[in-house]
């Protein structure tokens, strides 16, 4: 029995195997992104149901339209790529709540939330454009995805794959939370977290240049995210996000990629 579950894993991980676009780096996701979609659109009315969403102010309409923006810039490059399949189920919203949480997010299908709190880090419209742009790769980049399969195989096992990934389980809606939520196990997630939290990084100075938005801009923003914890940030083995430094060195460094790709991908 244990040999034919080992057997399972590894048939599900070859099949499921795919690339990251811009990248190139290899991910197995063994859930179909449709399912994923479907949960995450009944997760962000409920969301949206208790919440109080912001509208018709000038920063309500900033998230709207630079949201737009980058979705647009993220569907030229697809397009003109042959990718289109990956973001068919995609239907954008943008949406700004009112909560002092320096926070945003975005669920797959491109369920975007921008929580007021964390406008007076971003500054101006190149700063909101930097967490746009690197929450919009997490969707994208289907890491939401990642984070669920690799926890379906910790969890449930080689036997229950199959069926967990066919259906809405309670076993799956639960892991969906976890995956979009917080709480990790050292040594495990937590880095796996930490290469997302780089690759959206890099994706989304990609997808803001695309969309005409300062590059430069982002290691700056990081800068001041960094400094809200004054300086006393957790060791990198016990973070899911990677050192403010390392991650403003990282940016730096990858911003001539992003201008590049911005020149070879502008929006018609």
């Amino acid at each position: 029995m244990k040999n034919l579950a080992i057997v399972l894993v590894l048939l599900l991980m070859l099949t499921a195997c795919k690339r990251v676009a811009i990248t190139g780096r290899k991910q197995v996701t063994l859930i179909k992104e449709s399912e994923l979609v479907l949960l995450s659109d009944q997760e962000y009315r409920k969301f949206l149901s208790v919440n109080k969403v912001v509208n018709g102010t000038r920063d309500a309409e900033r998230v709207q339209r630079i949201g737009k923006q980058i979705a647009n810039a993220v569907e030229n490059y697809y397009r003109q790529n042959k990718l289109e399949s990956k973001i068919n189920d995609f239907a954008w919203e943008f949406n700004l709540v009112q909560d002092s949480l320096v926070n945003a997010w975005c669920m797959p299908g491109g369920k975007v939330v921008f929580y007021t709190g964390i406008l007076p880090i971003c500054q101006d419209d190149d700063g909101l454009a930097v967490v746009m742009g690197h929450e919009i790769a997490h969707a994208v980049a289907q890491h939401g995805n990642e984070r669920m399969s690799q926890g379906m195989m910790a969890q449930l096992g080689a036997a229950a794959l199959s069926v967990a990934t066919t259906s809405q389980t309670e076993q799956t809606q639960n892991l969906f939370m976890q995956a979009y939520g917080v709480g990790a196990q050292l040594g495990v997630l937590l880095p796996f977290s930490r290469k997302h939290e780089t690759e959206a990084d890099r994706l989304g100075l990609v997808f803001m240049a695309m969309a005409g938005f300062n590059p430069d801009k982002a290691p700056a923003f990081w800068e001041r995210m960094g400094a809200l914890s004054g300086g006393e940030e957790p060791p990198v083995f016990m973070s899911s996000h990677p050192n403010s430094k390392t991650r403003v060195a990282d940016l730096k460094a990858y911003i001539p990629v992003a201008k590049k790709y911005a020149a070879d991908y502008a929006q018609p």
